[in-house]
């Protein structure tokens, strides 16, 4: 069973499973997770998603509502997207009053 915390501001986190893995699993994850820049828990879950995925499209069953897949396909999408640094500082905006 899943466990769900609290966070310090009283909203509910992520629920939170814990996996045990063979070293070779464990280092083959590590690798993936460093070729796409992300934490080895983040990869985790993606390739979870995407085997549950697979599992259920061979099974001809859908998962989770076109809404849900939607959110996901947004958020990878954003994912993929690189780091774009500022060239300066950013400037204040100003506001004046028009003179009549």
């Amino acid at each position: 069973m899943a466990t769900r915390q609290n966070s310090t501001n009283g909203k509910p986190k992520s629920p939170r499973i814990q996996v045990v893995l063979p070293e070779l699993i464990c280092e083959q994850l590590t690798t993936l997770a460093n070729d796409e820049s992300r934490t080895v828990s983040n990869m985790a879950k993606v390739l979870i998603q995407e085997g549950i995925k697979k599992y259920f499209e061979n099974r001809g069953e859908t998962l989770v509502s076109k809404n849900n897949l939607n959110t996901d396909k947004f958020r990878d999408e954003l994912e993929k997207q690189g780091v774009k640094r500022l060239k300066k500082a950013p400037q204040r905006i100003r506001y004046y009053k028009k003179s009549d």
